[in-house]
């Protein structure tokens, strides 16, 4: 199991919360954040490493057209992509706390040969 998730793969982890979708839903649900020629290329890579499975769908016999792969998130997927939160919050809640540690308005010296 990978240890650390691209934007990208993070992105398609969370779109996929509700259940299944396949490749093209993805896209379209994103909100232009997933490209058509990307989104088939990063399922199957994470598909290779456990954060996703499929499976086929045959098409519907009233439209016709090619059987659909549907994608779902793993459990694995899930408890990466909860850490990764916990991960990301303890971080802004450090860097708030050093915030608030500095004086307002205060900048720390120039590191000496910068100026």
């Amino acid at each position: 199991m990978k240890q650390a998730l691209s934007m990208i793969e993070r992105l398609v982890l969370e779109l996929l919360d509700d259940g299944e979708r396949y490749g093209l839903a993805l896209v379209a649900a994103s909100g232009g954040r997933l490209k058509r020629g990307t989104v088939y290329v990063t399922l199957a890579r994470m598909e290779a490493v456990g954060l996703v499975t499929s499976r086929q769908e045959e098409a519907p016999a009233d439209r016709g057209g090619p059987p659909r792969r549907l994608y779902r998130r793993t459990p694995g997927a899930v408890a990466l992509l909860s850490l990764q939160a916990s991960v990301s919050e303890a971080l802004a809640a450090a860097v708030a706390s050093k915030a608030v540690q500095a004086a307002p308005g205060a900048l720390p010296p120039a590191p000496k040969g910068t100026r």
